[in-house]
């Protein structure tokens, strides 16, 4: 492992969360109900393709770069828009594709277990992903229901 985690990664991290809370505080009012499961909804998408992007330089400083670790990179990208794709064909309920992030969501701390075998990565890292990704996971699930 290398140096440990930053206050600055643990405390944006975290901060990270306020977003779905607050969508999904908010979906409990009437008049802001499919306001905030929209925004919700593109904040999932947005944070998982974030991690794609984390996933993908991990996969690019590996020693040995694997096929299959640059392929896992770009699936959060395509799984995200592919969740976004029913409002383009005039669907307006978006909680099957809350659900579909928030299982995403929920699967990709085993990603991060993987890739850590390959790169060495701060202390901590995998514990903030884990909390994170459970975090967001279960609150965009929280919200498809809501």
């Amino acid at each position: 492992m290398s140096a440990p985690l930053g206050k600055p990664a643990q405390w944006l991290g975290a901060a990270g969360l306020l977003p779905q809370i607050i969508a999904l505080a908010a979906s409990h009012s009437q008049s802001l109900h499919w306001s905030a499961i929209a925004a919700g909804c593109i904040y999932a998408a947005l944070i998982f393709t974030f991690l794609g992007g984390i996933w993908w330089v991990q996969a690019v400083l590996a020693a040995r770069p694997r096929w299959s670790d640059h392929l896992v990179a770009v699936a959060p990208s395509l799984i995200a828009l592919g969740a976004m794709m029913p409002w383009c064909f005039g669907l307006t309920w978006p909680g099957p594709s809350l659900v579909v992030l928030g299982c995403a969501l929920l699967a990709s701390p085993l990603v991060d277990l993987r890739l850590a075998r390959n790169l060495a990565m701060p202390a901590g890292w995998l514990r903030l992903r884990r909390r994170l990704s459970v975090g967001l996971g279960l609150l965009t699930l929280a919200l498809a229901l809501s």
